[in-house]
């Protein structure tokens, strides 16, 4: 709050660090507020409404909860950020929240006891962001009687700028940008941004997506995310794209894994499977059975925990470095 009433016409935040280092960038207090007007009024939301924060101000979803508390009139309840934010531990929260964001952990978490699945299931808008939702995470959330949604956006974009429902009619895998929002594709396929209220130029991401016309005579647009730029191995002078890799085997595998890669004198880049504590042969079997041939892993590195940022998403260049440290045996 101090910062925000300072005299300085910028805030100060941190980018998330999922492919690299996290930077510092400053931001624009008057994009924060038109953000933060145009997700409220997209949701509805009046003064007095409560508001959960309940992620870290050092980043930009935390520090735009408390900018829509302050733009819309919001009573903002506030708990120490943890895994576990609806635990029974937590003083002050009201049986019914109007509004909350969290990061897919925090969801996954909550749903297992049942004390804090029943506070989850009674936010009346739930948003969750910084990081992807898999299938079984959105199933869970499907029979839920409130409205629940994924984000799309990130530090640059000042929270979010896009939003699909996860349950009820309206559940969908595509997202639908807010007003004012125009975009298109690079060459390569990744997404370009164009929202003057909260970004000033065209933003140019490294999310590849498909994108639609939904209704050609608004020029209304939606959007699906296949994967990151960043996150393309190129082997043999065949592009495989990492989240889809991990999305094939999410039904089948039970271990904490992600899809990461290594340099190969001959195919020029290798796919590699981390995973935590298991059994390499069982698991290779599996890529085997599910896998097209040439995107299955060509090394298995078993590592005690698969390294993650701050805010719960794979950290892709940290598990190259482990990678690169376990040496070129091909089973880990």
């Amino acid at each position: 709050m101090e910062e925000w009433n300072n005299d300085s016409p910028y805030v100060e935040v941190k980018t998330s660090g999922s492919t690299g280092v996290p930077k510092r960038m400053r931001v624009e207090k008057r994009r924060m507020l038109n953000s933060a007007r145009i997700t409220c009024d997209f949701l509805g939301l009046k003064r007095g409404d409560t508001a959960l924060l309940c992620m870290s101000t050092a980043y930009i979803a935390g520090k735009m909860m408390v900018v829509r508390a302050i733009e819309r009139g919001l009573q903002l309840i506030t708990v120490e950020p943890s895994g576990h934010p609806l635990k029974s531990t937590q003083e002050g929260l009201p049986p019914c929240i109007d509004f909350a964001a969290m990061v897919p952990l925090q969801v996954y978490n909550s749903l297992q006891v049942s004390e804090e699945r029943d506070r989850l299931r009674h936010i009346r808008h739930l948003i969750i962001g910084g990081g992807a939702i898999d299938d079984h995470l959105q199933e869970a959330l499907k029979d839920f009687p409130n409205a629940v949604w994924s984000t799309y956006g990130m530090t640059e974009t000042l929270s979010h700028i896009a939003l699909r429902r996860l349950n009820g009619p309206m559940a969908s895998s595509w997202y639908i940008p807010f007003e004012g929002v125009t975009l298109s594709q690079t060459e390569e396929g990744c997404l370009v941004i164009d929202a003057p209220a909260v970004h000033d130029g065209l933003l140019v991401t490294n999310d590849i997506v498909e994108l639609s016309t939904v209704n050609s005579q608004l020029s209304t647009q939606q959007f699906r995310i296949l994967g990151r730029k960043d996150n393309v191995i190129c082997s043999g002078g065949i592009k495989i794209q990492m989240e889809e890799v991990e999305r094939l085997l999410r039904p089948h595998l039970s271990v904490p894994y992600m899809i990461t890669r290594a340099k190969d004198e001959r195919l020029g880049e290798t796919v590699v499977l981390l995973m935590e504590g298991a059994n390499t042969e069982e698991v290779k079997i599996v890529c085997e059975k599910v896998l097209p041939r040439y995107w299955q892993p060509r090394r298995f590195v078993t590592v005690d925990h698969l390294p993650l940022t701050e805010t719960g998403k794979p950290a892709r260049a940290e598990a190259e470095r482990i990678v690169r440290e376990n040496g070129t045996h091909p089973h880990g």
